[in-house]
């Protein structure tokens, strides 16, 4: 039976960390927390639960992922954030290819993703298939994008395949969380954007938002979510217009 790490970086997830360690112990063979010098009871949790705990400075979620990739100890790997975990469809296919040493010449596995708001499933606003490589040999890849929004991406000519199942995310616990998180990573964004022409980022930031809006509350139907669905899709817009608004700021300092 082929080994399989879990990696998952932290920073301040007491709330989240233990529901997600448990719910990978019978797949994992190391269960790898790379935290960012938490302040609060991460630390203690991971260790009383007898994970392998390390910690580096947090320097962007791209460099961090690929850093907990290049730590794990096993030749395939399953990257999760603190605030996900396998349901039981997925649990089992994992299970059964770590069974059959991982067959074939596929190299990395893609996977659905639930995301959750306020404790209800969302699958309008373009949160859901939400298809994402988490599975994959550990020479095989990379994690790139743009800061906050990472992506794994397989190395030229490997083959990819798709496990049935869904990665549980327990996005927004609160409606407070997602303010929150838009406002954090629009930060972030922005300091990527700050580089691009200031032309292009008043167009971005003011159209866009409404292509945002539209896409996710009409295309992807987050209008039969309600209340819900509209309060989702305008914070997507709002992140959206925050990160190009910031950008703008940034150039002028």
């Amino acid at each position: 039976m082929t080994p399989l790490s879990v990696v998952i970086i932290t920073k301040n997830e007491e709330k989240n960390i233990g529901t997600c360690i448990d719910a990978v112990r019978e797949i994992a063979d190391e269960i790898l927390v790379l935290d960012s010098f938490s302040t609060d009871n991460t630390e203690h949790i991971c260790r009383e639960k007898g994970v392998r705990f390390e910690q580096h400075a947090f320097d962007g979620h791209i460099q961090q992922k690929n850093r907990a990739k290049d730590l794990a100890a096993q030749p395939w790997v399953l990257s999760l954030d603190a605030d996900e975990k396998p349901d039981d469809t997925l649990l089992h296919n994992i299970k059964s290819l770590k069974g059959q040493n991982f067959p074939g010449n596929v190299h990395g596995y893609s996977m659905n993703r639930l995301n959750f708001y306020c404790g209800k499933p969302i699958k309008t606003c373009g949160w859901y298939p939400d298809t994402k490589l988490r599975l994959w040999k550990k020479e095989s890849g990379t994690w790139t994008g743009t800061n906050p929004h990472d992506r794994f991406e397989l190395n030229p000519g490997l083959a990819l395949a798709h496990l049935e199942g869904d990665i549980l995310h327990n996005t927004y616990p609160a409606h407070a969380d997602m303010v929150r998180q838009a406002d954090k990573f629009a930060h972030i964004a922005a300091a990527q954007f700050s580089i691009k022409p200031l032309l292009w980022l008043i167009f971005k930031m003011l159209f866009s938002p409404i292509f945002k809006f539209t896409k996710n509350y009409l295309v992807n139907q987050g209008f039969l979510d309600g209340k819900t669905g509209f309060q989702i899709c305008r914070y997507q817009a709002i992140e959206v217009f925050n990160k190009y608004r910031l950008a703008i700021g940034l150039k002028f300092r």
